[in-house]
């Protein structure tokens, strides 16, 4: 997986991230503070956005790439500590072997 983090994003990254997510919500999330990027396999996608959905403080949204059914890419918005959080926890439990039971 493959990890990166903008802070204090500029509008332009986030209305390309606006415009490619899954989601059908219209909206945007309520804090931007800070984008968390997370990019790996669908299995590793779909678990790390479990573990950082249980992460205090972010809104988890799937990325599009050129292939739509295929899920590589997440974008963890909110504030900058809870979005490094949520990143540090995916990082652990990927060393760990991503066993979240």
């Amino acid at each position: 997986m493959e990890f990166r983090i903008i802070k204090a994003p500029s509008q332009g990254a986030i209305d390309i991230l606006m415009r490619r997510k899954g989601s059908a919500r219209t909206e945007t999330p309520p804090c931007m503070e800070a984008v968390g990027l997370v990019q790996g396999r669908m299995i590793e996608m779909v678990v790390a956005a479990d573990i950082a959905e249980k992460a205090v403080g972010v809104t988890v949204e799937d990325i599009r790439g050129s292939c739509p059914q295929n899920m590589i890419l997440l974008a963890i918005f909110g504030d900058t500590a809870s979005v490094e959080s949520a990143l540090r926890d995916i990082k652990n439990k990927a060393e760990e072997g991503m066993d979240i039971c």
